[in-house]
């Protein structure tokens, strides 16, 4: 080994090291995994360390549900009669769909990966599915979303992922006993549920788009918090996906072990291969991978008028989700003409225009080594750290103490940056001319060569 990769290895151990000690343990952290609820292969190691670089993804909810303009699965029978709800797909029409529109979006906005919803909690397929009717053949469209949105995507080199929702308030054997099923849920005359043969449905789905549209980077399931689904289903669903494909992640929706919205994993059930803090920026959490589901406007799926996130508060999720060490997958929701709203399609492209000057402290970071607080976030890649200042205390931040002596400070464009580093603190000092309106990244070089 080289006296430099030497340097270079010691050094990530010592950051590593600093982020322990300054960050503490995690602030709200999942249980570690129980060996008798995961598949004994575990997440691939390869796999997982290639999401996390990627830091920033596309979210899409889309279905017929979008001719309403309300929330997909959970408006029907509340927003949309039930009956009504179930008949949309033979009007859903979306002329405008063009897969390599989404995809081109998704990379001017500086996203790494897409995840679209394969099938949402109202049972609607958006494949060609041999297993159902109730999919993209039955609208008048009659195209394969899936098929062509892989495609595009595997053309841009752009990884792709399907959301699935392992309840299913349409398909009869899910409400097994008369459990709850959605509002206004009634089994056809003669049908007795069984929660076997809707695993085996559901195998069946999932067999479909891996084999057909994959290879997958992650299989992200959501609707797991029912009474039908058990432990031991959860079980088995990982390792039926561990089967499918060794290479692709599996969310912890998968076992039915999520705690609230904050996303993390109770102990004693699958927990897949990272957590899914849903609305909110996850805890800082350097031990267990996590991504935060959020969304663009305030609905998953399309609204019209629906209140749109600024581009400061966009940034700000996404550095706080970065330096909290997560992922951001950012909702959208294309319109029932195929089309992602143009005013979502701007937000997007300024996002990306913010990533072109910045995604060097986003892109193939970890969090830390400082805690995050009022004052903004850290990140890190080799012998540097990014310090992402939302709020400036006058002209300075004062930081905690680093083991590791910082050899520089400066502006991505490379303007000085005066820093004070004592046993006690390092404290950051910049002119108000000089701050950002929105995040200010100040970027300092550690010694590699030791303190």
């Amino acid at each position: 080994m080289s006296g430099k990769a030497f340097a270079e290895r010691a050094l990530v151990a010592i950051v590593l090291g600093v982020v322990a000690g300054l960050c503490g343990a995690a602030e709200t952290a999942s249980a570690p995994p129980d060996p008798t609820c995961e598949d004994e292969t575990g997440a691939n190691p390869e796999s997982l360390a290639q999401w996390q670089a990627w830091r920033f993804g596309m979210f899409i909810h889309w279905g017929p549900v979008s001719l309403k303009g309300t929330e997909i699965g959970w408006s029907r029978g509340k927003q949309v009669p039930r009956a009504e709800y179930d008949e949309l797909h033979r009007q859903f029409d979306p002329v405008h769909f063009d897969s390599r529109e989404w995809v081109r979006i998704a990379r001017d906005a500086g996203m790494r990966y897409l995840v679209i919803t394969s099938k949402h909690h109202d049972g609607f397929c958006i494949w060609d599915s041999a297993t159902t009717d109730y999919d993209m053949m039955a609208t008048p469209f009659r195209r394969d979303i899936l098929r062509e949105l892989s495609e595009a995507c595997r053309e841009a080199g752009l990884p792709f992922g399907t959301y699935y929702s392992i309840l299913d308030w349409y398909q009869p054997d899910y409400n097994v006993e008369g459990l709850q099923g959605g509002p206004g849920y009634a089994l056809p005359d003669g049908v007795a549920p069984d929660m076997d043969r809707y695993q085996a449905y559901m195998e069946a789905h999932l067999r479909e788009i891996v084999t057909r549209y994959g290879p997958l980077h992650s299989m992200w399931f959501d609707g797991e918090w029912e009474k039908p689904w058990t432990p031991e289903r959860g079980r088995r669903l990982l390792r039926f996906c561990r089967e499918l494909d060794p290479k692709m992640l599996v969310n912890n929706r998968v076992g039915g072990g999520r705690h609230g919205m904050e996303g993390v994993t109770k102990a004693g059930f699958a927990s897949g291969d990272y957590d899914t803090p849903e609305q909110q920026v996850g805890a800082f959490n350097i031990e267990r991978p996590w991504e935060t589901c959020m969304t663009i406007c305030r609905q998953w799926a399309w609204k019209p008028n629906d209140e749109l996130k600024s581009l400061d508060e966009c940034i700000r999720i996404l550095v706080q989700t970065v330096g909290g060490d997560g992922n951001l997958l950012l909702n959208v929701g294309p319109m029932p003409d195929g089309r992602i709203e143009p005013r979502q399609v701007e937000r997007l492209r300024e996002i990306g225009t913010w990533l072109e000057v910045n995604g060097d402290s986003v892109y193939g970071t970890r969090g830390g080594p400082f805690r995050p607080g009022n004052w903004g976030v850290s990140t890190h890649t080799g012998a540097t750290v990014y310090l992402h200042v939302l709020e400036w205390d006058g002209e300075r931040v004062a930081l905690p103490a680093l083991e590791q002596s910082i050899v520089s400070a400066a502006l991505l464009d490379g303007s000085p940056v005066k820093f004070e580093q004592t046993p006690e603190q390092t404290v950051v000092t910049l002119e108000k001319s000089k701050h950002d309106p929105i995040d200010t990244i100040v970027v300092l070089t550690l010694d590699a060569a030791g303190g």
